[in-house]
């Protein structure tokens, strides 16, 4: 599978409204697609560099995603609320709560369940896939409590390729970030020249480079220098800071 991008025209930031978003409500799981996935296609929307799948999940209680396989794919997943319950053919069992993060190089192939650990509450999740830098990886699983001081009003490192400052690692030149931010609350994010930057938002509101995005929307930057955020409200943020396509 190729990288995928929308295209080398984007001169500053793309948005990709909330509601735009590919969305199916299964009963047990409401979920939407920022990008094509499954039955879900757009053309338009096919990934951004090598950030192929942001999914919004909400999965009612005990209820869940059976076993499945996947393979060379970085997958990543980002809790917001609730409890995600892992299991995999590496024998790995885990529970997943907000304030963590996992990763799991699926590599040469993996199988996995994922269920709510709950059965009184829905659990509200971010399901993020990643190209990795070649296939054929050796499978991993990785889970990492997220540096609280770092994330509560600033942008902490998540996901990274060095694995440093606490951040479960990744193969691919991509630096993950994350951030809950206060309202009134401004971070920046330098971005290098010939790096990209996707930004997703979790939850709130916030102003993001003079365009003000709600939780749900995600913007596409590139050849910018930086992208400035004020928090309008409480917001929960991701940034994935991007290579551009070899």
């Amino acid at each position: 599978m190729a990288p995928q991008s929308l295209g080398s025209e984007i001169a500053m930031m793309l948005v990709r409204k909330a509601q735009e978003r590919g969305h199916f409500d299964h009963g047990w799981l409401d979920t939407w697609h920022s990008f094509s996935f499954a039955d879900y296609y757009d053309p338009r929307f096919m990934g951004f560099r090598h950030l192929r799948v942001i999914n919004e999940d909400r999965v009612a209680p005990g209820q869940g995603f059976p076993t499945h396989p996947h393979r060379d794919m970085e997958i990543v997943t980002y809790i917001l609320e609730g409890e995600l319950e892992h299991k995999d053919s590496m024998g790995t069992g885990s529970v997943i709560r907000p304030g963590e993060v996992q990763r799991m190089s699926a590599g040469t192939g993996v199988t996995h369940s994922e269920f709510n650990h709950s059965h009184d509450a829905p659990v509200h999740l971010l399901q993020i896939w990643l190209l990795p830098e070649r296939n054929g990886l050796q499978p991993e699983y990785e889970q990492k409590q997220l540096p609280r001081e770092a994330l509560e009003g600033g942008l902490a490192l998540v996901a990274s390729r060095e694995c440093s400052e606490g951040a479960v690692k990744i193969h691919q030149n991509i630096e993950l970030y994350a951030g809950r931010l206060p309202a009134g609350k401004t971070v920046s994010h330098e971005i290098k020249p010939g790096r990209h930057v996707w930004l997703q938002v979790a939850k709130g509101d916030v102003d993001a480079n003079g365009q003000k995005l709600s939780a749900g929307d995600g913007a596409a930057l590139s050849q910018e220098p930086t992208i400035n955020l004020i928090a309008k409200t409480p917001a929960e943020v991701l940034v994935f800071d991007l290579p551009g396509l070899q």
